[in-house]
């Protein structure tokens, strides 16, 4: 079994694990989510601490994926994920209009953007975006969505990036 696979997941107050036959659920403060039983995988659940065994006979193949799966669960429910983007360029604004993002990119329309269930957007300022949900998976993909509505060009930087990365420009062409 993978060293992630052995190590135990600590249930925080408030988060129950239910097992059931094809599929696992964790509730807690944020939501539920619920994730489909592995093949080859176990779960037990003891005095709030949930471990990863492998079924007999079976390839070890799942435990690590099972243990990740199931650790972002519990810490989505009990605290949430959140992933903040930046627009960097003239002209380039956010605000949430309702449930809608609506983003000026520099297009000749503005970009309406309508937010899944179970996942929140909020503008603190024009040029920063912040989305917030208990699922890691529909977070990143909601950010990685709207990132690709104008992704970060490598001669002056413009367009939606994520908080803290890092563009490698490229020199301009010399006469």
């Amino acid at each position: 079994m993978s060293r992630v696979a052995k190590q135990p997941i600590s249930l925080p107050k408030g988060v129950e694990m239910t097992i059931g036959t094809d599929s696992i659920s964790v509730k807690g403060p944020k939501g539920t989510l619920s994730v489909h039983q592995l093949p080859g995988v176990s779960i037990a659940v003891d005095n709030g601490v949930a471990h990863i065994s492998l079924v007999e006979g079976a390839d070890d193949m799942f435990g690590g994926t099972a243990r990740a799966l199931l650790s972002n669960m519990v810490t989505g429910v009990s605290g949430g994920y959140e992933r903040k983007l930046e627009l960097v360029g003239v002209g380039y604004r956010a605000s949430m209009q309702g449930k809608s993002l609506n983003l000026s990119l520099g297009f000749s329309h503005p970009v309406v953007f309508d937010a899944p269930e179970g996942i929140s957007i909020e503008t603190p300022s024009q040029t920063e975006i912040l989305i917030k949900g208990s699922d890691k998976q529909a977070v990143g993909q909601v950010a990685a969505k709207i990132r690709g509505f104008r992704p970060p060009e490598p001669y002056k930087g413009k367009g939606v990036r994520y908080a803290g990365e890092k563009i490698t420009l490229k020199e301009a062409k010399k006469a």
